[in-house]
């Protein structure tokens, strides 16, 4: 494995005034985000007695505080929201079941993404489907035309919510041990049962009314933030022998820049670049810690406005080291192969995988 620039390697260690846990801190946000909430899905039901199409901004709003809920499931997989591992544990499984996440299945995923991420020999746990130019050439018309299904933003943002947390989460992984199976039948046990009661005391008609557009579109949220802060056209891929841990968090990750509010609702994800590098670096110690670094303000950056670009990125070039749309591979594989040169399709590459963790 490659030696990370040295350079890059001592911002590692300027992280460590900023994992510091604040537990006031933690708890207020813990307060700013799930009372809000619970709020917000009652004036959502209030609503229907107005109109639709009142319930549905309050819907929107509400889908952007799942989301905040998922950033504090987030930080208690990493151990990173309270001191104590029971803790978090609690609070993750508590916040996984409102967000539809199995806790101890998802921080294993998680990470192993953070621990392969932008490796090419080490995809399909944890990220997005990517093949390069070249296993796109070498691939089966079925599996292109799966990759390219995949790829699509329809099937990605639209399909992949609904697949990811209505039928992958609710199943265990192969191999998983007792205490995450365990979990994973209390997370779908109390789904249930939370969901039954609130039909119960609400009615199923207004439940789906009120719930169908916070689950899609707080998915929706989750998926996209989680495709861009990696999916750029300058990111960082590389094989194992060439592989930095430390470049793949600051080169392989962006700084996704947004306006304030949406930099609150989404838990200072956006500095995805310092978390990567720094995972026990709580979520409202990101932006200080991406403040006090100036190598680390020269990440990407990107905005509400340039994020959308991303979305017709398809593969990666390795030679050019850029992601390419279809149109620009189609004229890649127009070029005479070279034999001597040609990797072979992994099974990891070929079979496809969408995690939100994404939801960052």
């Amino acid at each position: 494995m490659a030696k990370p620039d040295n350079r890059l390697s001592s911002l590692k260690k300027n992280m460590t005034p900023f994992e510091v846990i604040d537990t006031k801190a933690s708890i207020r946000q813990l307060l700013n985000t799930l009372i809000p909430l619970i709020l917000l899905w009652y004036a959502a039901y209030l609503s229907l007695s107005v109109s639709y199409w009142l319930t549905l901004p309050i819907t929107l709003i509400a889908s952007g505080f799942v989301v905040r809920t998922f950033i504090i499931f987030h930080d208690c997989c990493h151990q990173s929201f309270f001191k104590s591992r029971r803790a978090n544990r609690i609070l993750g499984t508590i916040t996984g079941i409102l967000t539809l996440c199995p806790y101890e299945q998802w921080k294993s995923t998680h990470s192993i993404h953070h621990a392969t991420s932008s490796n090419l020999d080490k995809r399909g746990i944890g990220d997005m489907w990517v093949l390069t130019v070249e296993e796109y050439r070498s691939a089966s018309l079925w599996q292109r035309l799966s990759y390219r299904i995949y790829r699509n933003p329809l099937v990605m943002f639209g399909l992949g919510p609904i697949w990811v947390f209505l039928v992958s989460y609710r199943f265990n992984r192969k191999g998983a041990g007792r205490k995450e199976k365990l979990n994973t039948y209390i997370t779908n046990g109390s789904i249930l049962a939370l969901y039954a009661l609130l039909c119960w005391a609400t009615g199923w008609q207004a439940f789906v009314l009120i719930q169908a557009p916070i689950f899609l579109l707080s998915g929706m949220l989750g998926i996209w933030l989680f495709y861009v802060q990696h999916q750029f056209e300058d990111t960082y891929y590389e094989h194992d022998e060439e592989w930095s841990f430390v470049n793949a968090a600051v080169e392989g990750s962006s700084y996704y820049k947004l306006p304030r509010p949406l930099q609150w609702i989404t838990g200072n994800i956006g500095f995805h670049h310092v978390h990567h590098l720094s995972p026990k670096v709580p979520n409202y110690n990101l932006e200080k810690a991406h403040e006090a670094s100036p190598p680390l303000q020269k990440a990407t950056t990107i905005t509400l406005k340039t994020s959308f670009k991303s979305i017709s990125f398809r593969l990666w070039d390795e030679e050019r080291k850029i992601f390419v749309t279809f149109k620009e591979a189609k004229a890649l594989l127009r070029k005479p192969q070279e034999p001597a040169s040609l990797p072979e399709v992994s099974a990891s590459a070929i079979k496809g995988r969408t995690v939100v963790q994404s939801k960052s």
